[in-house]
């Protein structure tokens, strides 16, 4: 499998493949490469209706030749903990942002939920997100007041009397059951306009089966995610190790 950067040629290919409505894995297949490098690639260049190779190109050496000094300062400043590779974090950090891109989210607003996520303590602070993300604060505020809204984040404030932002397993199942109660006044809608239409007719059969569709699958999402609950609190498992050490001796 190739490694490295897109080649031009590999940029044409996907733009074709775009314009043939492949889907990202097939496209990635065909190139031998990870469907996540696809993904970002055209998430990153337009998406998938304004992606144009030659663009997409001049954009990325351009990035490249802006970002590799900055890249190099910031490898050296800023260790791994545990261990970590920092290329393949800086990596998966950018396909993490990509994915949520793609499922609707502004770029600032996905960097700021990845960067949120893949930080051990869970949580930060405005002023270090914009450090992080080398970006203002003002930019920092926008994207956190979307996530807010969005059930995504919670404030809270630490010792020193600063906001931190903070995302934990508990804002994940709110944010799914809001996501799925948003149905709600489209259902209630539908169901006025068969009222209006008169129930017997065709565009009002067509409402009716919208609403009950949309009411099935909310039901069916709150369902599973009270049910799955638990799951978002599970302890990581215990090794053979850690079982083998010995506890304390408390009497």
């Amino acid at each position: 499998m190739p490694g490295g950067r897109l080649t031009q040629s590999e940029r044409q290919q996907i733009a074709l493949g775009l314009a043939d409505s492949l889907p990202y894995a097939e496209i990635a297949r065909r190139l031998e490469r990870p469907t996540s490098t696809v993904t970002r690639e055209v998430m990153r260049n337009g998406g998938p209706t304004a992606y144009r190779a030659d663009l997409a190109h001049r954009a990325t050496e351009h990035r490249a030749h802006r970002r590799r000094p900055a890249a190099a300062r910031g490898a050296e400043s800023a260790p791994q903990p545990h261990g970590r590779d920092a290329a393949a974090v800086a990596e998966y950090e950018e396909t993490f942002t990509t994915v949520l891109m793609a499922s609707g989210l502004s770029k600032m607003t996905a960097r700021v939920l990845t960067c949120l996520f893949t930080t051990d303590a869970g949580s930060l602070s405005a002023s270090e997100l914009a450090q992080r993300l080398q970006v203002s604060p003002a930019s920092i505020s926008k994207a956190i007041t979307f996530l807010e809204s969005q059930s995504l984040v919670r404030r809270e404030r630490d010792e020193r009397r600063r906001d931190r932002y903070v995302v934990d397993n508990e804002l994940f199942y709110q944010a799914t059951i809001a996501s799925a109660r948003a149905n709600d006044q489209l259902v209630a809608t539908a169901r006025q306009g068969v009222a209006v239409l008169g129930p017997q007719t065709p565009a009002a059969a067509r409402l009716e089966n919208i609403a009950r569709f949309l009411d099935f699958i909310s039901e069916s999402i709150t369902r599973a995610a009270e049910q799955a609950r638990d799951v978002l609190h599970a302890k990581p498992e215990t090794t053979a190790d850690d079982a083998a050490r010995p506890t304390p001796d408390h009497g």
